[in-house]
């Protein structure tokens, strides 16, 4: 039963009770954005968007995802662009104006949602999302619960009552990278007695960055503990279709990154640009460690920065503005997990404790 059915079979009771308004479309893949979702909000006006279907790239190499990934919306044809951490999701309008709803492919150039890369990009789309937006009379966790009440056979309803009442925690001080948007993979932990952060991907993506401001010199360095339980990839990482990992990295004042991970393949000490268009221009990847030895066990890592940096990029530049977390399962829609505590820089003239 589609979504649009499903939503019709509620009691009308129920719907009178807690749905203000309502609408359902189909959003081809290889459309590109935006299309209007025909749904009028109210400054603060709480909505709920529940989603199924896929967008596909290629079906033979696997690259394809769901609405967790693709599926954008914004009010009033500006920013902020809203994303939710799984199919289904919930929002406070932040202004007053229509909904608009988009299939998100290549970048995001601006926050008002411009793409950097080219539309021509979605002709090699196929496939598309259906969605049900509705927009509650009260707040979205009353709405959504009376619906999942009403339908309880009706998977996507049933998900987001049990994501509003349980929501993940995002770790204080940290905040996911906009263009990727938010994901429910990062939470706080305790790791060996102090404080930590727990990564759990499964079939999704999602980078946890802290802003910094320290200066990249010859004796910096980054320190970090790790344990990781089991990698999202057991292939080498290093191709587009293969290109699953969980890793620590930093990003410089040039917009580089250079990103640290544990392979299940490449040998330590393998570098190598990042295989997926746009981000091949910006990012870099070092092998830590590589294969099972070691799951498991908490492993203490200490880079010098500005060496690896030249080794692997060329001539350094002169500050680190952000740490990232990384984990990334979309390609093999694999999972992983890992546990990260005691992060730090540190040079001669000071430190900085991230984590």
């Amino acid at each position: 039963m589609s979504l649009q059915a499903s939503f019709e079979a509620v009691p009308e009771s129920v719907r009178a009770q807690h749905v203000a308004d309502a609408v359902w479309l189909e959003l081809p893949a290889n459309v590109p954005p935006w299309t209007a979702a025909g749904l009028a909000l109210e400054s603060g006006d709480a909505f709920s968007l529940y989603a199924a279907g896929r967008v596909v790239l290629s079906e033979e190499a696997g690259l394809w995802n769901g609405p967790r990934f693709h599926l954008w919306a914004r009010v009033g044809g500006r920013g902020p662009l809203l994303n939710g951490a799984r199919d289904t999701v919930s929002f406070e309008s932040p202004r007053a104006g229509p909904l608009e709803l988009c299939v998100y492919s290549g970048e995001w150039g601006t926050r008002d949602g411009e793409l950097a890369t080219p539309v021509e990009g979605y002709a090699l789309l196929r496939g598309g999302l259906e969605v049900l937006a509705v927009r509650w009379q009260g707040d979205a966790r009353s709405g959504a619960e009376a619906l999942a009440q009403a339908a309880p056979d009706v998977p996507a309803f049933v998900a987001e009552a049990r994501r509003l009442a349980s929501p993940v925690p995002v770790p204080e001080g940290w905040e996911y990278l906009w263009f990727l948007g938010p994901a429910d993979i990062y939470r706080p932990s305790r790791a060996s007695g102090g404080p930590g952060i727990r990564a759990e991907t499964r079939d999704d993506v999602g980078i946890l960055r802290r802003a910094v401001d320290f200066p990249l010199g010859e004796e910096t360095t980054l320190g970090w503990r790790w344990r990781v339980e089991s990698l999202p990839s057991a292939k080498a990482e290093d191709s587009l279709p293969t290109h699953d990992y969980l890793s620590i990295a930093l990003e410089f004042e040039n917009g580089q990154d250079l990103t640290w991970y544990w392979s299940a393949a490449l040998p330590p000490g393998t570098c190598y640009r990042c295989p997926l268009p746009s981000w091949d221009r910006r990012e870099t990847h070092w092998v830590v460690r590589s294969g099972p030895a070691g799951l498991g066990e908490w492993q203490r890592e200490q880079r010098h920065v500005r060496a690896d940096y030249a080794q692997a990029i060329g001539d350094p530049p002169e500050r680190i503005v952000a740490v990232w977390l990384i984990a990334v399962s979309i390609f093999q829609k694999g999972e992983g997990a890992a546990d990260f505590a005691d992060i730090r820089l540190d040079s001669p003239n000071g430190h900085i404790q991230i984590l």
